[in-house]
């Protein structure tokens, strides 16, 4: 008896992990609604050029986030007036559990797990309603760190972790990178080789049609990079460089059906 209530227990857990992620794919990406995301800034080293930075991190330094993703919903038929809204959130202490892309199924599953507790935790500040999807952005000090370690944002659970840099001049470059990890939480794939980096014909191109193909001068924003040279990528400079893709735009059901 006491297998049997144990079995059933299991299955409904998985059957609300189930409805759960069903949900939040219908609810996130139905565009009749703006749909809330929060940036959580964390400082990732310690370091007191970081801190000074963070101290006057303010909302204009996310605010081209939300207007490149609202362009670009406008662009693929979204009818509504504001898709989405980008707010900056207090600045959260503790730093996230890490979740390795390249770990095995077990570990990655148990980290997910890990980091939407986190996520739990820590997107409801005093006086603030909970974004709908979080992004907690790790900032280094580019005095220090020269390489950061990789980005990831999660269909399930609506969350991301960003690796950034606590520099003004990188303020636009670290935009694209948050603004490509939103898009993972909404279902969008990457549109790149992992091994070479190189950017999916035609579906990484931001100008599939260009004649002649090479240089590229628009990157997809699930591509990352463009193509400026054969066998020649380089990463986009902010998001006036970037646009969202046929492809991209079908998996986070842009235009609304």
């Amino acid at each position: 008896m006491w297998r049997n209530i144990r079995i059933a227990f299991l299955l409904l857990l998985l059957a609300i992990g189930a409805y759960s992620n069903w949900y939040d794919r219908a609810s996130t990406t139905d565009w009749d609604e703006t749909l809330w995301i929060g940036v959580f800034p964390i400082d990732a080293d310690g370091n007191p050029g970081t801190s000074r930075w963070l101290a006057k991190l303010s909302a204009n330094d996310v605010a081209d986030i939300e207007t490149f993703l609202n362009a670009e919903a406008h662009r693929h038929g979204v009818t509504i007036e504001r898709p989405v809204r980008v707010d900056l959130y207090p600045q959260v202490t503790e730093k996230p559990p890490e979740v390795d892309p390249d770990a095995g199924v077990l570990s990655r599953m148990t980290a997910s797990l890990r980091l939407r507790w986190y996520a739990r935790r820590h997107s409801h500040p005093p006086g603030r309603a909970p974004p709908q999807i979080r992004i907690f952005a790790l900032f280094h000090d580019p005095a220090y760190t020269r390489v950061v370690p990789h980005s990831v944002g999660l269909q399930k659970g609506l969350v991301g972790v960003v690796h950034a840099f606590a520099d003004d001049e990188m303020t636009p470059t670290n935009n694209v990178v948050i603004a490509h990890e939103i898009l993972h939480t909404l279902g969008a794939s990457d549109k790149y080789d992992a091994r070479t980096l190189e950017p999916y014909y035609p579906i990484g191109y931001g100008e599939p049609e260009r004649r002649p193909l090479v240089p590229q001068t628009l990157t997809e924003i699930m591509a990352g990079r463009y193509v400026v040279a054969p066998g020649k990528y380089e990463m986009p400079e902010s998001l006036r460089d970037v646009r969202v893709g046929p492809a991209t735009a079908l998996e986070i059901r842009w235009p609304a059906p």
